[in-house]
């Protein structure tokens, strides 16, 4: 099926393993496409993904990928040569800790791209260099982040299926159906009509120094992720002894939570530009394109938008075709307009700080719904 093919990239090798799991055949009579999915739409997708695979575009440039780790390591170093030669006074710990932001964040998007198998031929190098950048150069569990981000990717914005809105309803209330549902219930963790508001105090700036941070541990624990373990307590041995070199104990902890708070609040606001003002329902089970188009969509293309947000300003073909290296978005990109515009797909695309409004206005909207329902019904 579609997901099979878009997760995997030596299909091959699974087939190898899958084999013997086989149990029969269809017969004839059986329909190959459930009565929910768009079978047009499933053969034109099928199509566009073998084009996609002549042209070459799921084929990593490592000299790309090579360059983005460079300045994410010389940002890294540079961060603590800024506090090593110019003291630990306001203006160089201020300046510090935005070099060393922009470094974690770039490192967080190249480790996307490793646990999307998509820098490397060879599966086993994406593993192993994505352990270094996740576990070594960030502090976090790869096979966590593996874990949580395969369920996204396999059914985004589907209550109950996707991890990324299990936020709904304990601290906010998400999409239009579900806010209803939440006040003809009389359903109140949060004041929800306010959430817009809070919204700016709550889950941009704490949701690494808090739940990531006591998350990742949490699952590598329970799941027993010991080489994951051993790799992120590489970082905090190496944070805390360089830095704590130079910072005493109160400032050196308030740098750590700063650039936590700063490299979380980057984040959220672009990864959850391309999902929360879109469709938030119940999985309707309908095929792989309509499903990924219900629930992203894009930002315009410029050289800062690309950087800033780690090519996520193409979410629409980064979530049709996880395993394409990002460098090759925008090549495939009017293919699938096209292929939208055909079957009367809406394929939206907007600028970079509409897309950050419209993330306040769909909470602001939810909100309003969820009171609406909560006093009169």
């Amino acid at each position: 099926q579609d997901a099979f093919v878009a997760f995997h990239v030596d299909k091959a090798l699974v087939n190898k393993y899958l084999k013997p799991l086989q149990i029969g055949e269809l017969s004839p009579d059986q329909p190959s496409i459930e009565p929910t999915k768009n079978k047009m739409l499933v053969e034109d997708f099928r199509e566009l993904r073998t084009t996609v695979e002549k042209m070459g575009l799921l084929k990593p440039n490592q000299l790309f990928f090579f360059l983005h780790l460079a300045h994410i390591l010389l940002l890294d170093i540079a961060a603590w040569l800024i506090l090593f030669y110019f003291g630990t006074s306001l203006m160089p710990f201020i300046v510090s800790l935005l070099v060393l932001t922009i470094s974690q964040v770039q490192a967080s998007w190249l480790q996307h791209d490793l646990g999307h198998l998509s820098v490397f031929k060879k599966i086993k190098w994406n593993h192993l260099l994505h352990k270094f950048v996740m576990c070594h150069l960030i502090g976090a569990s790869a096979k966590w982040w593996t874990l949580l981000h395969s369920q996204h990717h396999a059914k985004p914005n589907c209550f109950q299926k996707d991890p990324d809105i299990d936020m709904h309803p304990f601290l906010f209330t998400l999409g239009k159906k579900f806010s209803v549902e939440l006040g003809i219930k009389k359903t109140k963790y949060m004041p929800y009509n306010h959430q817009h508001k809070y919204f700016f105090i709550t889950l941009p700036p704490f949701l690494f120094p808090t739940y990531f941070h006591c998350h990742t541990f949490y699952i590598a624990y329970t799941k027993r992720y010991w080489g994951d373990l051993a790799w992120m307590l590489t970082f905090y041995i190496r944070f805390f002894f360089t830095y704590g070199a130079l910072l005493e104990t109160k400032s050196l902890l308030a740098y750590y939570f700063i650039f936590r708070m700063l490299e979380s609040s980057w984040f959220v606001w672009v990864s959850q530009m391309n999902h929360i003002p879109m469709d938030i329902d119940y999985d309707k089970n309908l095929d792989w394109m309509s499903t990924q188009l219900k629930a992203t969509c894009n930002v315009e293309q410029s050289l800062f938008n690309d950087w800033f947000t780690g090519h996520l300003n193409f979410q629409i073909e980064h979530h049709l075709f996880p395993t394409m290296p990002r460098h090759n978005y925008w090549k495939v990109a009017p293919l699938v307009k096209s292929l939208c515009a055909k079957h009367g797909i809406e394929y939206q695309c907007k600028p970079l700080l509409t897309a950050f409004a419209d993330i306040v206005h769909s909470l602001k909207s939810s909100g309003e719904l969820w009171l609406d329902a909560y006093l009169h019904k």
